[in-house]
């Protein structure tokens, strides 16, 4: 599963933001199920940050998200993110020269469940 929260950071913020998600991240990598992360600034608009994490599954995110560090550490500043989609699961994915492995989607068929 990967996790992609986006923002938009005044120029005269960056290094306070810059601080807090150096931060998050490390809580976040401190927590069961994680498996990376990576902070991101767009090349065309130094404004546009994006927190990047993979999960091993929708229930480790869940779980990491209610771990206390996360709470007190990440949720701060990922209540900052823009409103927006941020959770997605992997349908298909390709290593360096091999074939596309497709997978099944983990979401209920009934959008009621």
């Amino acid at each position: 599963m990967l996790v992609l929260n986006r923002f938009a950071v005044p120029a005269e913020t960056t290094d306070d933001f810059r601080e807090k998600a150096h931060t998050a991240l490390a809580a976040l990598a401190r927590t069961r199920g994680y498996r990376s992360g990576r902070l991101t600034r767009a090349l065309e608009d130094p404004a546009g940050w994006i927190l990047i994490t993979e999960w091993e599954s929708v229930g480790a995110y869940r779980r990491a998200l209610g771990a206390f560090d996360v709470k007190v550490h990440a949720t701060p500043l990922l209540a900052l993110s823009l409103d927006e989609p941020s959770a997605f699961e992997t349908l298909a994915s390709a290593a360096p020269d091999a074939d596309v492995v497709i997978t099944g989607s983990d979401r209920a068929t009934e959008p009621w469940r």
